[in-house]
């Protein structure tokens, strides 16, 4: 579902005008902000049409992600450990997806239904479960992630490698104020699709 549920945009001379009435509206913000949420809003559609077309949802993909090689960067540009395939738990990977864990519960109970991970004794604790990716998850992705990759690299062909190290630090920078506004004033439930 999109973010953005306009489909034309208001023009930035309707912003300076309502500007009068409301002395908080930013126009430029608005502006940004509003093509910054229709942009993802077409990004995810344009992911969430190849991910359909594989039949997966985009929950299960991320736990197969996180699944496949472990690489996952806390912040951008980090220093990461080495990108290896490893079980790991269902409490990691919810707070690796940053969804509950009755969420991912699901998520794994589906994907392990339907063959691409299994759920094992963890090997230093009996008495927790480890998820490991199955060969048909393996296969799954060997087959899916180069149209996938492709897909990715196509959308972002318009920008110069200059221009998207430069919107990764902007987009960084946003995400950094967010966080912050997030902590002041936090949402009153979280709501996580799978």
């Amino acid at each position: 579902m999109p973010n953005l549920l306009l489909k034309d945009l208001p023009r930035y001379e309707c912003l300076l005008e309502a500007a009068k009435e409301f002395p908080d509206l930013d126009p430029s913000a608005v502006v940004t902000f509003l093509q910054l949420l229709r942009t993802g809003d077409e990004l995810f559609s344009i992911g969430e049409r190849n991910l359909t077309e594989h039949a997966i949802s985009h929950g299960r993909f991320g736990v197969l992600m996180l699944l496949w090689r472990g690489c996952v960067s806390g912040a951008v540009g980090s220093a990461a450990e080495p990108c290896v395939a490893a079980p790991r738990t269902p409490a990691e990977l919810a707070e690796a997806a940053g969804v509950t864990r009755a969420t991912m519960t699901g998520l794994i109970d589906t994907l392990e239904r339907d063959g691409f991970v299994k759920r094992m004794p963890d090997p230093d604790d009996r008495r927790m479960m480890s998820v490991r990716l199955t060969p048909r998850g393996e296969r799954f992705l060997a087959e899916f992630l180069p149209g996938h990759f492709r897909m990715i690299a196509e959308m972002m062909s318009t920008l110069r490698e200059s221009e998207r190290k430069t919107l990764v630090r902007l987009l960084h920078k946003i995400q950094q104020r967010a966080a912050t506004l997030s902590a002041v004033h936090p949402a009153p439930a979280a709501v996580h699709a799978k």
